[in-house]
């Protein structure tokens, strides 16, 4: 999303609203499986030389489940402040949280990307039923079994000791 730093300067304070293609986040080394349109509405006023720009980005990615790694919808709603620096002699100093312009147009997108990965959340959990629909009931030499469906069965190496139980039983009868 760019905007000319003319019509925030003519129009103060300039509001604005659209929408923000994040796929590219897909590729990234994290967590979102998908994620797509964002929108994107704020207010960016000018006080000396610097912007101030009020964002609110709204959208939803998906993410896998903790437990089950289903697809889990993540619904996000940010409200953020970034402030820039049109002065030409401006230089970012470390840590800072004003942000140098190159040219004529503000570029927000690569704030609105760095604001939706910070909304990811360390874990998220799908709803049980969603669980139980992707949960793996059975492999390669293991099933999940019910313990109040499992019958006790006796190791064949043990069954000499079983017998021997057996009798202890019929004879305090």
């Amino acid at each position: 999303m760019k905007i000319s730093i003319q019509k925030i300067l003519q129009q103060a304070p300039y509001t604005f609203e659209g929408e923000t293609d994040l796929s590219e986040l897909e590729s990234f080394d994290n967590d979102i499986r998908q994620i797509g349109s964002v929108e994107v509405s704020g207010e960016a006023s000018v006080q000396n030389k610097t912007i101030t720009v009020n964002l609110h980005i709204k959208g939803v990615m998906v993410l896998p489940c903790a437990r089950s790694l289903a697809d889990v919808p993540y619904p996000f709603d940010i409200d953020t402040i970034e402030v820039f620096s049109i002065d030409p002699f401006y230089t970012e100093e470390d840590e800072s949280e004003i942000h140098p312009i190159k040219g004529e147009l503000l570029d927000l997108t690569p704030f609105i990307k760095e604001n939706v990965l910070l909304e990811i959340p360390f874990r998220v959990y799908a709803d049980e039923e969603t669980i139980e629909k992707h949960a793996l009931t059975a492999g390669d030499g293991w099933a999940v079994v019910d313990e109040d469906k499992q019958e006790e069965k006796i190791d064949p190496r043990l069954s000499k000791l079983q017998s021997l139980l057996t009798d202890d039983k019929n004879e305090n009868q």
